[in-house]
């Protein structure tokens, strides 16, 4: 790659007309001078680019370094003002031009992570959280926060600051449909699960994209970064550089952390993409290391928390988070709203271990998540990376938006655990016109179990809890002795003098204009653009160009992956090892030992909860209204394992907004989940007296027939029903005197001819069963 460009010229060029070679050498001398010549002007285009990244990163520092948002927005809260200041702000997305908002639809709210970069990547693109938001008519908010925190700023204090924010989203829309859906992007999740735990009526349903809750969780041989707080001693080296940086933590060496986990990417890959497709790449390369290269500040005390707390101590799901004076204990049962989790199997930073083993840590089994009227949603992609999550644009246009989609479903779904399943649609499924969009997402209840199944075991954080132990001890002995020594030579002088010599920081004001030797670039750039020759795509030379990327890629995929294994072995070797357990008094380590299983379902507290459930149940058997009732039918019609998808609920949607039209009544979706959630309980609390009452809540028969074939073409619109739901639908009809004996073997025959996608023809039916033979039903439901 040669730092010049080239005329534009040919074999002739350089030969007389009577000394042309001709033949295949000719062929394969023009072929090389073709390629030469592009590889000299793509090697200027390159270098300008890297030149124009410099100067982007230089312009980007000098303006604040705003949020990378492409939209435009207004401040509505500064938390420098607040009691407990902080560097946070609380701005409202303006609605696009085409598209005006809502304010009676959920508010939007996005919360990007502190880890190092600036706030603005859920609104990167057109094509993100917020965009998706926008163009579906949602007042949008959003957390952003600035480069340097305020004196004295605690992690608690970000969190009294968003907590606020959300009780001023939830003024200025008092008739909004539900309250504010919250999405917590990677670190922004832990601090949402905190906000959503300390105050649990503030939030609507929220959704963790890329989070790690269950830092410890992950399977041998493919998640090394949970290695890397056990291999560096413990959390004493974050409370170090924090010292260094005269009580600054820098956040670029988070973001030099995740570049080494994929050095064939950071090293090689994403710039021999630049060169490679210089023409064509340098918009969304520039637009991606304008946020990548803006690196953010924390106070030492806010690192230390969240090394010592979540990424070391693993406390979060364990309940041994709580307020500076102890006065809240951070409890994730307490939420109330339904939690969505998105995690993909592509991501190395959260693997979905580390986003769903919270679950795990919680709760036994599905019926104590009941018991706490919890909804828990996961969705998981098959390969997309961890910031694909964030701003990919097909994840934006698929995940994104159909989760958003789902937001009052997913608020109606009984207390349990969810499989989000999202399935393209096909043209024969029954009531095609009910799914919105291109997909159709079903809802599957799950166990706990199934969480447990995506791990390889979990007696490997055994070992985590020993490096916790090591941790606790170095970090004592740092605070004791060496942090005073630090702090008495540390300086901001010296401070911003070793942020600037960062590696992360260098690369782009070494290449930028402040470099004198890079002048001659760009009107190098200018002049190549005028003549340039792209090489043809079968040129042999750039087919061996392509070849050695790809040797080189997988080089450094074989040392990441030697590297990593023996970090692995390492960390296994060295806490696994008898002696150190004996060490830091932890010999007899055992699950229960570590606090893992934490009054889950033991003490007078659960039995206590269990006790009022119950009582609450109890008084909503035989009482009730017909809204009730219908819903007491569809939820027994649809405890299978099959679950549920969008298309019955789309239809009450449709009859609600036809009742509504036509004046007839008043119901809202806001009945429609009270009823839900109270009506699971009576069916998990007794089935049988449960459906035994429905005649008494729907009164005389005309009413019993209107509700039956109601409930009947709701539960119809997932299309032909299974044997098992025709089995419940004629019971039901049984209970109530109505005839459809027919009904219920047309159902059958129409299974065997026509199988939904999301639900399997079972391999063996029975016929349906007659008004004599009742089926058995079981006792439990999702």
């Amino acid at each position: 790659m040669l730092p010049f460009p080239l005329p534009q010229t040919s074999l002739s060029s350089f030969f007389p007309p009577t000394a042309q070679p001709t033949g295949p050498a000719a062929t394969w001398a023009q072929q090389a001078l073709d390629y030469w010549v592009d590889a000299a002007q793509r090697s200027v285009l390159f270098w300008d680019v890297l030149r124009e990244r410099g100067n982007v990163y230089a312009e980007h520092a000098k303006s604040g370094k705003p949020p990378v948002l492409v939209f435009d927005y207004e401040t509505i809260l500064d938390a420098r003002e607040f009691e407990h200041p902080a560097n946070y702000g609380l701005v409202r997305i303006k609605p696009l031009p085409d598209r005006p908002t809502d304010p009676n639809k959920r508010p939007f709210v996005v919360i990007d992570p502190r880890a190092g970069h600036g706030p603005g990547i859920g609104g990167f693109k057109p094509d993100s959280e917020i965009g998706i938001a926008l163009s579906a008519g949602h007042p949008c908010y959003f957390f952003t926060f600035l480069p340097e925190p305020m004196p004295g700023q605690t992690i608690e204090a970000v969190a009294r600051a968003e907590v606020r924010f959300l009780a001023k989203i939830n003024e200025l829309h008092p008739k909004a449909e539900g309250k504010p859906f919250v999405i917590g992007n990677c670190q922004g999740g832990w601090a949402l699960m905190l906000i959503a735990a300390a105050q649990p009526e503030s939030v609507g349903p929220i959704l963790l994209a890329g989070s790690p809750v269950s830092y410890w969780a992950g399977v041998e041989g493919k998640n090394p970064m949970r290695y890397s707080g056990g291999l560096l001693g413990g959390s004493w080296l974050a409370s170090l550089s924090g010292d260094l940086g005269n009580g600054k933590f820098d956040g670029a060496h988070l973001v030099s952390n995740f570049e080494n986990l994929n050095p064939a990417n950071t090293y090689w890959s994403k710039l021999y993409n630049l060169y490679s497709k210089v023409d064509t790449e340098r918009e969304r390369f520039l637009e991606f290391e304008r946020w990548w290269g803006g690196h953010y500040l924390m106070n030492k005390a806010e690192m230390d928390w969240i090394v010592q707390n979540l990424f070391v101590g693993n406390k979060l799901s364990r309940g041994g988070v709580q307020t500076a004076d102890g006065s809240l204990q951070i409890d994730l049962r307490a939420i109330r709203s339904p939690i969505v989790v998105f995690a993909s199997w592509g991501d190395n930073i959260t693997p979905p271990q580390q986003a769903l083993n919270w679950i795990a840590d919680l709760y036994d089994n599905t019926d104590q998540i009941r018991a706490h009227e919890q909804t828990i949603v996961y969705c998981l992609h098959e390969s997309v990376g961890h910031l694909g999550i964030f701003v990919s644009a097909g994840v934006a246009k698929k995940e994104t938006t159909e989760i958003a989609g789902a937001l009052d479903l997913i608020d109606l779904l009984p207390p349990g655990l969810y499989e989000m399943v999202i399935e393209d649609k096909h043209p024969e499924m029954a009531h095609s016109e009910l799914i919105q969009g291109r997909y159709l997402s079903v809802f599957k209840p799950r166990e706990v179990s199934d969480i447990l199944a995506l791990d390889d075991g979990r007696d490997d954080e055994q070992d985590f809890e020993v490096a916790r132990r090591v941790a606790e001890i170095n970090q004592a002995n740092y605070d004791k002795f060496l942090s005073p020594l630090v702090k008495a030579v540390a300086n901001e002088p010296a401070a911003r003098v070793s942020r600037a010599l960062n590696p992360a920081r260098m690369e782009r004001w070494l290449v930028s204009d402040a470099n004198p030797a890079l002048w001659p670039v760009k009107s190098l750039a200018e002049t190549v653009r005028q003549r340039r020759q792209p090489v043809s795509a079968d040129n042999p030379f750039l087919a061996a160009e392509q070849s050695f990327s790809e040797w080189m890629v997988r080089g450094l995929d074989q040392y990441r992956e030697l590297r990593d294994a023996a970090q692995e072995r390492l960390f296994i070797n060295l806490y696994r090892s008898p002696w150190l357990k004996a060490a830091v008094g932890l010999q007899d380590l055992s699950l229960s030992q570590q606090g893992k299983v934490r009054d889950k379902k033991t003490g007078w507290a659960y039995e206590e909860l269990l006790r009022m459930k119950q009582a609450q149940a109890e008084a909503t058997i035989e009482h009730g209204s017909a809204l009730d009732a219908g819903m007491r039918m569809l939820i027994h019609i649809a405890s299978d394992s099959a679950g549920v998808d969008e298309r019955p609920f789309r239809m009450i949607q449709q009859m609600l907004q036809e009742a509504h039209a036509a004046g007839q009544n008043k119901l809202t979706l806001a009945d429609l989940k009270q009823s839900a959630k109270t009506q699971h309980l009576a069916l998990l609390l007794d089935r049988q007296r449960a459906l035994a009452a429905l005649p008494k809540l729907l009164g005389d028969a005309e009413s019993a027939r209107d509700a039956f074939e109601l409930v009947k073409r709701i539960a119809r619109a997932q299309g032909p029903l299974s044997e098992q739901r025709a089995e419940r639908l004629c019971e039901i009809a049984e209970i109530l005197g109505l005839p459809v004996i027919a009904d219920a073997e047309l159902e059958a025959h129409a299974l065997d001819n026509s199988a939904t996608p999301s639900e399997p023809r079972p391999a063996a039916r029975r016929s349906a069963p007659r008004k004599t033979a009742r089926p058995r039903i079981p006792r439990s439901a999702p």
